[in-house]
């Protein structure tokens, strides 16, 4: 299943490990039957941007792929704390984003101290200063996390606004603009199905990407997809989701010019190289719910938004968070219990409302 887009993932990773030093290529091949290539790949691009911070403190001076062992050994806490102040001044001080490039950092650090081996059974590392250096710590409760989120989601009869909104209304509002109209009459089919499968499953952006005709079951109202860790699971979608998707495969092969051997589900208008149509990148989606969001007067709705969206409305109307979790293929509950903590009445007054079909539960 989507072995072009995994394909791309891989050949990205071997680019950036020939930039950075030996040591780390051989902790990412030790992690590829745990890890997934996209977590490999953003493992790789979180130790470029520290081994390029090592450069330029002066730390080392000559390629970032040179960057020995001994220097590792010998960095001080400080010195590792001024690297995370720089993160933060970097990331508009994200504590979350800081924390996730610090585990990558200390799970190469813990691999280089009490795992990899020399030749003659010597640790690689002696001395860890990552086991040191703990967490920033993450304020916000559950509940405060919530209720931020709860103003950047789709409540009550949103979801089927929107859902409208781009099928319909959209080529209204730009009818003036020939361009954006036809860009939309030629899309409107597609880009419904997406938004539609997302808020009908809860499934992530890779997932969508990912997806290959052959990976929809018609008649269980499922999706074959890849879950992080590299498993297999299939995904539960809505009716209307389904709908929707009936409606984009009947005109996706005459509407895209599109070879019986292309499996992508979701492709580009823009032509790809030689001419053929193209798999839909996580970009190009991301953009396209941007647009829509941004004229629907929601543009902190993003991608990863409807599907909080969806996990929203699912605890709402089944009060299942094993089932969730499930669902959306968090591999800790602590992750889907952010939506116990969302309003409940006022979300199940709001779904009472909609009038979409619940059979995607």
């Amino acid at each position: 299943m989507a072995n072009q887009a995994q394909q791309q993932q891989y050949k990205k990773l071997q680019v950036l490990l020939k930039d950075l030093p030996w040591y780390v290529e051989e902790y990412i091949n030790h992690k590829k039957r745990k890890l997934s290539t996209a977590s490999l790949l953003n493992y790789a691009h979180d130790y470029k941007i520290f081994f390029n911070w090592l450069r330029t403190e002066n730390f080392h001076s000559g390629e970032i792929k040179e960057v020995p062992l001994e220097l590792l050994q010998s960095l001080t806490v400080q010195q590792v704390e001024g690297f995370l102040s720089f993160l933060q001044y970097q990331l508009d001080n994200k504590e979350v984003t800081v924390n996730r490039k610090l585990s990558a950092l200390k799970s190469l650090f813990n691999y280089l101290q009490n795992i990899a081996e020399t030749r003659d059974l010597k640790p690689y590392l002696t001395r860890n200063v990552m086991a040191k250096i703990e967490f920033n710590e993450l304020n916000d409760s559950m509940e405060t996390i919530a209720n931020k989120m709860e103003g950047k989601i789709l409540m009550g009869d949103e979801y089927d606004l929107f859902r409208q909104f781009i099928a319909h209304e959209y080529g209204q509002l730009y009818k003036d603009n020939k361009k954006l109209a036809n860009f939309h009459t030629l899309n409107r089919e597609r880009d419904t199905a997406i938004v539609s499968l997302i808020l009908g499953s809860g499934l992530r952006l890779s997932e969508v990407v990912n997806l290959d005709v052959d990976d929809i079951d018609y008649s269980k109202y499922t999706a074959r997809v890849i879950r992080k860790g590299n498993k297999e699971q299939f995904v539960y979608f809505s009716k209307l989701a389904m709908d929707d998707l009936r409606e984009y495969l009947r005109i996706r092969e005459d509407r895209y010019k599109i070879e019986k051997t292309n499996k992508a589900l979701f492709v580009a208008a823009v032509m790809g190289p030689k001419g053929k149509p193209r798999r839909l990148t996580g970009r190009s989606i991301e953009k396209l719910i941007e647009k829509y969001a941004t004229a629907f007067g929601k543009p902190s709705l993003s991608v990863h938004k409807l599907r909080h969206s969806f996990a929203t409305r699912y605890h709402a109307e089944i009060n299942d968070v094993p089932k969730l979790r499930r669902q959306l293929g968090h591999s800790s509950i602590q992750t889907t219990m952010i939506y116990t903590h969302i309003s409940n009445d006022d979300l199940k007054n709001a779904v009472d409302k909609m009038d979409i079909p619940r059979d995607d539960d």
